[in-house]
């Protein structure tokens, strides 16, 4: 399916080289997670967009989706709570700001900030 998809191909000027084989660049990079303590995490509540629920955010994680993903496991599991993480952010469902950022401190996390929210 690889050599077959035109949309990583748009704005590709036609070769008549019979031997031309298109290449793409792989936009996923191995981005190397940083330690927790050069972390600078935020955490706040949010309500916009989620039908009036209140969820806790946590972002600006920098690093590969499978440590955020463990992380955000992690804390769903300490909550007692669902949750998803993806780009960078991590979604706890329910008003856990508090017990996020104790969760993260004891982790290591020394630069969490709780920030306002709802």
């Amino acid at each position: 399916m690889a050599e077959n998809d035109w949309k990583a191909r748009l704005g590709v000027v036609f070769s008549t080289n019979p031997d031309f084989n298109y290449t793409t660049e792989s936009e996923e990079q191995d981005v190397e997670t940083l330690a927790p303590e050069r972390q600078n995490l935020r955490v706040w509540l949010d309500r916009n967009h989620r039908g009036g629920k209140t969820v806790t955010l946590v972002k600006g994680f920098v690093g590969s989706e499978e440590d955020l993903k463990e992380l955000a496991k992690e804390l769903k599991n300490r909550c007692g709570v669902g949750g998803s993480a993806k780009d960078g952010e991590i979604i706890i469902q329910g008003a856990h700001r508090e017990r996020v950022v104790e969760i993260l401190l004891s982790k290591g996390y020394n630069r969490t900030k709780a920030a306002g929210g709802n």
